[in-house]
């Protein structure tokens, strides 16, 4: 099957999916989750003070990625629509995702403004160099497309909720929770949609794993210094290899996908099997050398 094939076949699930969403779903308003009473005006060429907000810089980087990703938000709907299509189900749910993304942005912004988190200044001059650029991942196909987006939006989930964990403040930490469940909804919309495509064509869903494990990385491309933000948010244990392989890699390929226990494979199917087993392993690996080694400098630190 090509991809307009292979989409048309999962239409049916994708509308049940829809469907199950949009009841699951509960309405939710931005301004009702800013602490606007801590706020005041900016006054005019006033300096932005680091230590009015009190957070440490890894976790400012990390909302400073968080935002500005979700910034990126019509490039992310553009590539969605040039993967999946514009008509039927799937434009009717790219456009839902669209608008409920919309409102993260929004909400984390907000707070951010009102509690003088971030620096407004280097902030919107990071949103306008990268939404310049518009630089965003793109799947070579329809089933990478899927098998990255269910990546994606656990990962975001999972950097969301622990960034909120670390603000040690119940309105960021409310703000974070509520944007990380969202992105929860999304998540099993697109975990289910592999688990379907995973059962009408396991080979062409197994290369496609391979693929994305391989090139997967954190939404954040284009983000200005983003390798050096990414570090830090390492750093502070909010997302590294070791979150990637056993908060996102386990639980989708693992436990829900079952990619060891896959039957009906195709020798391309089994070969890329083997080097995406061979591939978390070593994400693994690695994952635990850099919690050690970053375990080891925190104690050193202390002492």
């Amino acid at each position: 099957m090509d991809d307009i094939a292979f989409l048309h076949e999962l239409e049916p699930v994708a509308e049940r999916l829809l469907a199950r969403h949009v009841d699951a779903s509960k309405e939710w308003f931005p301004h009702q989750l800013v602490p606007w009473g801590r706020g005041r005006d900016f006054e005019p060429d006033e300096a932005w003070d680091a230590a009015e907000s009190g957070l440490s810089d890894e976790v400012r980087s990390s909302l400073f990625v968080n935002l500005l990703t979700e910034d990126n938000l019509p490039y992310y709907t553009n590539t969605i629509l040039g993967v999946f299509g514009d008509d039927s189900v799937w434009g009717e749910w790219a456009r839902r995702w669209t608008a409920e993304e919309n409102r993260h942005s929004i909400v984390i912004r907000d707070y951010l403004t009102v509690t003088r988190a971030l620096d407004p200044v280097e902030l919107e001059r990071a949103r306008m160099r990268q939404m310049c650029g518009g630089e965003v991942p793109h799947p070579p196909n329809a089933a990478a497309g899927f098998v990255y987006v269910a990546l994606q939006e656990l990962a975001t989930r999972v950097a969301h909720r622990n960034t909120g964990k670390l603000l040690e403040d119940p309105a960021g930490y409310a703000v974070m929770s509520r944007v990380a469940n969202d992105e929860n909804l999304h998540y099993l919309f697109y975990r289910d949609m592999v688990q379907a495509a995973l059962e009408l064509d396991p080979s062409r869903m197994l290369v496609a794993m391979e693929y994305e494990v391989h090139h997967f990385e954190m939404p954040g491309t284009g983000i200005p210094d983003f390798v050096a933000h990414a570090k830090a948010i390492a750093r502070a244990g909010i997302y590294d290899f070791a979150v990637h392989h056993d908060a996102v890699l386990v639980p989708t390929l693992v436990r829900q996908w079952k990619v060891e226990q896959v039957e009906g494979l195709d020798a391309e199917g089994e070969q890329a099997r083997e080097r995406l087993i061979t591939r978390m392993r070593r994400i693994e690996k690695a994952g635990r050398r850099f919690a050690s080694r970053r375990d080891e400098e925190l104690a050193t630190a202390s002492t």
